[in-house]
């Protein structure tokens, strides 16, 4: 289990629901996205997220690129 306060930093789908957005990770899982910018055009494409983990299998993104 991933620490509050820790350093995320995953590649994985991005994907988009009725509560937000997930990161469908490579490693498997996912996490519930908090994100200040919506990235439409990565949704269901391949990216990496940064971030802080804030809860359970939630990430408080700092950034959404291109993987």
């Amino acid at each position: 289990m991933t620490m509050v306060g820790a350093t995320v930093d995953e590649t994985g789908r991005l994907v988009r629901d009725a509560a937000g957005f997930l990161l469908r990770r490579e490693d498997g899982g996912s996490y519930r996205l908090v994100l200040l910018r919506v990235p439409v055009d990565l949704v269901e494409k391949r990216v990496r997220i940064r971030g802080i983990h804030v809860g359970e299998d939630v990430v408080e993104a700092e950034g959404v690129a291109p993987a």
